[in-house]
């Protein structure tokens, strides 16, 4: 048991900047106090003392505004920030290392019984205000951005965002598709990483998978291109008009004023 609560409160600092000593952790943060209660209560709930473990998850919230329900499985190393408005619902499963924001729900989209609840594996992080709904699977190490609402299966190292969540990222993408988009992208004048890795737009994933495809499509032209050359020599002397960056200023500029005017409207 000291091991476990020795374990919590390392998972504090480790993840929250905030944090500046031992006793400060234990004495003012309400997700490590709802965590250690949840665990009595979850323990009560197993060996079949139902109401009591049931009253204490509802002292729990009176004292740290956070609800896990005392059948909830919860992992090691669970952090709570803030905590206030978190709902886990009682057949909710959650790994290792996750992390959770003030009002995330692990709610259920149905009242039959049996598993209703989301099932969070290790590592994953849930934003602000993320409602994970129904018994879906959110992949390891997988990031819920703020506010999104989740109702689907989410792989693993993926990050989703909007309601409903699309992801925007995915774990399997290489660094040197990254760079092939971010040359394309500056040669058209045209910068689609205007967001964070972390926090993307759907918007920007669209475009990102057209450089995609365009960077595919000029290969596939280059290829043939040298085909026809030895086929017909003179054909070499025809040229693409060069993309050239004073083209798209004006358009740069006038989604600039459009955006500041709306802005100030």
């Amino acid at each position: 048991m000291f091991a476990s609560i020795k374990e919590d409160i390392a998972s504090v600092f480790h993840r929250d900047p905030a944090a500046r000593s031992t006793f400060e952790v234990v004495t003012t943060y309400p997700g490590l106090h709802a965590v250690w209660w949840h665990r009595l209560a979850h323990g009560l709930w197993r060996r079949g003392f139902k109401w009591l473990a049931r009253m204490i998850s509802n002292f729990a919230r009176w004292t740290t505004g956070i609800e896990i329900h005392p059948g909830a499985q919860i992992g090691r190393r669970f952090f709570i920030d803030h905590g206030m408005g978190v709902v886990i619902g009682e057949t909710a499963i959650v790994g290792d290392d996750v992390t959770l924001y003030h009002g995330v729900t692990l709610g259920g989209t149905t009242w039959n019984k049996g598993q209703r609840h989301p099932t969070l594996e290790s590592g994953v992080v849930c934003g602000a205000g993320a409602k994970i709904l129904g018994p879906i699977t959110i992949g390891q190490g997988a990031r819920v951005g703020s506010n999104a609402v989740v109702t689907k299966h989410v792989p693993a190292g993926a990050t989703v965002v909007g309601i409903p969540a699309r992801i925007v990222k995915r774990g399997q993408e290489s660094a040197q598709c990254e760079d092939v988009r971010r040359k394309m992208a500056n040669q058209m004048g045209f910068d689609a990483y205007a967001v964070t890795e972390e926090v993307s737009d759907p918007v920007a994933h669209a475009i990102q998978c057209l450089l995609d495809h365009m960077q595919a499509m000029d290969k596939k032209v280059e290829s043939m291109g040298q085909v026809l050359c030895e086929l017909r020599p003179e054909y070499c002397n025809e040229e693409l008009p060069e993309l050239k960056g004073e083209d798209f200023e004006g358009a740069v500029e006038d989604e600039s004023a459009l955006s500041t005017r709306e802005s100030n409207s």
